[in-house]
């Protein structure tokens, strides 16, 4: 396997708040890597800044071994990386077609027809209402949508924030099962969820971000069955385990 993203030492400042500190991580060609933590563990700012969309004063980020983190963000999809941002932020008053075509608005020599097929037959519920304005769909089919829209560049790395969030049980369900079929595709995927049981369930490494800083890192099923872990964020019992260097490794 080859590295498709690597995080270098990031530090990243609201104004005087530091709010990403210091954190180093890799993403492998065709895994599932979660980023899981608290609200305000900077999870979603991290994402933003592998987007381009904030900027770290240190450090470095690699996309296919090649530097994205003083580039646009519009050129940041041209290398390759898809976001599937959190609250969806679809275009309301576009339909379900048009929104698939704005994302695949910076790849060159594609062919729109088959890439569009190509989500149909992955969100057929899509296909279904392909003419439909998107501000019209449920919850749940704007988040297909969303994911859609980020398949559409063609991505080599395709990241995700908080998926599930604001859907019900049986849609977020649903939208996990997606997550596993893009991933049996060769998707790679770098997912932020609160939901961390179910985002550990399916990812092949994760790592637990606290305020701004990695505390774990470790396969999905270590950190699944980790006592720390799963007092922490999974509703587990409380127990103590021993801390080493101020982070959990398994």
């Amino acid at each position: 396997m080859s590295t498709i993203l690597k995080v270098d030492d990031i530090n990243v400042y609201y104004g005087s708040i530091h709010a990403i500190k210091g954190i180093s991580f890799h993403v492998e060609e065709g895994e599932i890597v979660t980023l899981i933590g608290a609200n305000g563990a900077g999870k979603s700012t991290t994402l933003n800044t592998i987007s381009g969309l904030l900027r770290s004063r240190t450090g470095s980020i690699m996309l296919n071994d090649k530097p994205i983190d003083h580039i646009p963000p519009h050129k940041v999809v041209e290398h390759g990386l898809a976001m599937c941002p959190e609250g969806r932020r679809i275009f309301l008053q576009m339909t379900v077609e048009e929104n698939l075509e704005m994302g695949a608005f910076t790849v060159k020599d594609i062919n729109m027809d088959a890439e569009k097929e190509r989500v149909f037959e992955l969100f057929p519920r899509l296909k279904e209402r392909r003419n439909q304005i998107g501000g019209t769909l449920s919850g749940g089919e704007q988040q297909m949508l969303a994911m859609g829209r980020a398949l559409m560049s063609k991505p080599h790395l395709m990241m995700m924030d908080e998926p599930s969030m604001g859907l019900a049980p049986i849609l977020v369900e649903q939208i996990f099962e997606i997550i596993k079929s893009l991933h049996k595709e060769g998707t790679t995927i770098l997912l932020v969820e609160q939901n961390a049981q179910a985002a550990l369930s399916i990812a092949d490494r994760g790592y637990v971000l606290e305020t701004g800083k990695i505390v774990a890192e470790g396969t999905g099923a270590e950190l699944l069955a980790s006592p720390v872990i799963k007092r922490a964020y999974l509703g587990g019992e409380r127990e103590e385990e021993p801390e080493k260097d101020g982070a959990y490794y398994f």
